[in-house]
């Protein structure tokens, strides 16, 4: 008897594109570049301003895997320290990073291998998957970026909730359904381009 294995299921990305080493290198820059503009998205709160930078790690982890979407993430973070301005509102350096608001980029690494790992594993063509793909990795961006918030800030486990957590339940949120529902349009598209309607 042999064990069953779960049916391996591919990105997004690989359903529109070739996969190739030019057209994965290509796509790891392009999330990096889609959440460096999203970063600029920004509502300033302190200790932690309100981005777009969730949605588009969302999107990049769901449509290019767990390996290439947390590949993008990381090289969103070293343009970032090298000093490009890709983090929100325009800032760079390792500052950034060491910031009360640096583990939410921590996090943007994990959240998107988290949410490439599901959609390779279990698929994120129904709009459900893709739901609760993007709402655990939701909860694992702000999972690292809270504990580093309340490190950073000697915050006791009620002011970590008002700073890092109450501000941003709405939004994120709306982000994991903004975002799955992009994908489920980008399958659609996928599977017209397959059946040539």
């Amino acid at each position: 008897m042999t064990a069953l294995s779960p049916t391996a299921h591919r990105p997004l990305a690989d359903a529109l594109l070739p996969r190739t080493a030019v057209v994965s290198t290509a796509l790891v820059l392009g999330g990096a570049l889609l959440t460096a503009g999203a970063a600029q998205v920004s509502v300033p709160l302190w200790p932690v301003p309100l981005t777009g930078q969730t949605l588009a790690v969302l999107l990049v982890g769901s449509a290019l895997g767990a390996r290439r979407g947390a590949l993008s993430m990381l090289v969103y973070a070293l343009l970032g320290i090298v000093g490009l301005p890709v983090f929100a509102g325009g800032s760079a350096g390792v500052g950034v990073l060491v910031s009360p608001s640096g583990g939410y980029i921590v996090g943007f690494i994990a959240a998107a291998a988290l949410v490439g790992w599901i959609a390779e594993r279990f698929g994120d063509r129904p709009l459900r998957n893709s739901v609760l793909s993007f709402a655990l990795g939701t909860v694992v961006t702000f999972a690292a970026g809270m504990a580093w918030l309340a490190v950073s800030l000697g915050l006791d486990l009620q002011q970590t909730l008002e700073y890092g957590l109450y501000p941003f339940v709405i939004g994120g949120v709306a982000k994991a359904l903004i975002g799955a529902s992009v994908i489920s349009l980008g399958w659609a598209v996928a599977g017209r381009r397959r059946t040539g309607r």
